[in-house]
């Protein structure tokens, strides 16, 4: 099963290479990972997607809770909680967006950074499943010449209502 957690983690040299390592370590894959700093200047808030089961999440929530720059986590999955990814989305285009691709980056609120056919780029925050179906479709749009690139941030989570973690 795939789970999001969330740690807080010192704003150290080093800490993000042991906690990667903790995962190498154990054959455990990460699919997606984000860090930046909170408003406490000292201290980093780390989001990573990975799967496995139950057992081995708590494991690997064991582990990282040992490691000495971990200052708090949370399992994202098990709560309610929101995710979102940014896209930022590079296509080469005959002339002009085309009507159906128009609304759909309209239905997805898009915002166009560059509107050259040639580098014509967007921006998108969605779920992540939202995200995947537009990088499905999109080349198949009339006048998508191309895709020349996809910038994907990772996912980023936010527990709804009163923090998990702080």
């Amino acid at each position: 099963m795939r789970h999001t957690i969330s740690l807080f983690l010192q704003n150290e040299a080093g800490a993000l290479t042991r906690v990667a390592g903790l995962f190498s370590s154990r054959g455990y894959n990460i699919e997606s990972l984000h860090v930046a700093p909170t408003q406490d200047h000292t201290v980093s808030r780390l989001t990573l997607v990975t799967t496995g089961s139950d057992a081995v999440i708590q494991q690997i929530c064991n582990q990282l809770l040992k490691l000495v720059d971990v200052v708090d986590l949370a399992d994202m999955t098990s709560g309610d909680h929101m995710e979102r990814e940014l896209l930022l989305l590079k296509l080469r285009l005959d002339e002009k967006p085309d009507e159906a691709l128009a609304e759909r980056f309209t239905a997805l609120r898009a915002n166009v950074l560059d509107d050259r056919p040639d580098s014509y780029t967007v921006e998108v925050t969605a779920g992540g499943a939202r995200i995947d179906s537009l990088l499905d479709e999109v080349g198949g749009y009339p006048g998508v010449d191309a895709v020349l690139s996809v910038v994907r941030s990772g996912v980023l989570a936010i527990s709804h209502g009163v923090p998990v973690i702080e």
